[in-house]
């Protein structure tokens, strides 16, 4: 696979994946501040930056062009077929984030943060497995941020049947997140599982270690 990376930043990107609620942003920020690198979170440009792509992908393939319905996405699937219609839309998203990074340019390492930027898709990008890690919640750590969260606290829409989606998107991404560690762990990727009992600043020194000279 040809890479196109006009300005080198894939090349020193420094990568951080994982569930959802792990911390990978608070991490990743205390890490900015600490080392002086730029971070690019995915889930902000997945969730706002990148609609256009996504309405223009839709006409591509002749999809309806609005977002669809939320009982259709959060109730009525099981959520091992969201997990999978998750999981089958990251390629396509992810190629939305590589134009986003291929166009920054820094005298320091850029770090990407988000559940879509799966080992799999990161890897050929790798000169080294140190450059990424996977940060994922245990299930008591993941009930933890469910309860102290307010935006993890329910499925921001309005459905027939709330506490079923929320119950759906639980589970939804406990399959995703298990997902991710099975193919970082196919690729020699490290897996940093997070339970509550380190703090932070704790989780940030663990990672820093884990990135050790690429953040000197």
């Amino acid at each position: 696979m040809t890479i196109v990376d006009p300005f080198g930043t894939l090349k020193q990107a420094l990568w951080i994946c994982g569930g959802q609620w792990a911390g990978k942003s608070t991490v990743s920020r205390l890490l900015a501040r600490r080392h002086g690198i730029t971070v690019y979170h995915y889930d902000f440009h997945d969730a706002r930056a990148h609609q256009d792509r996504r309405i223009a992908h839709r006409v591509r393939e002749n999809l309806p062009t609005a977002d669809p319905d939320p009982e259709t996405v959060w109730v009525d699937p099981a959520p091992e077929r969201m997990a999978a219609d998750t999981i089958a839309g990251f390629p396509v998203r992810f190629e939305w984030a590589l134009d986003d990074l291929r166009a920054l340019v820094s005298g320091r390492p850029i770090l990407a943060e988000g559940w879509g930027l799966r080992p799999e898709l990161v890897a050929p990008l790798l000169d080294s497995p140190r450059r990424m890690i996977v940060m994922v919640p245990t299930d008591d750590f993941r009930e933890h941020q469910l309860r102290v969260l307010p935006r993890a606290a329910a499925v921001a829409h309005r459905v027939s049947d709330p506490e079923r989606a929320q119950r759906n998107r639980i589970e939804r991404d406990r399959l995703v997140a298990g997902d991710a560690v099975r193919s970082a762990k196919e690729l020699g990727i490290r897996v940093l599982e997070i339970d509550g009992s380190r703090d932070a600043e704790a989780v940030a020194d663990v990672v820093a270690e884990h990135f050790g000279p690429y953040l000197a």
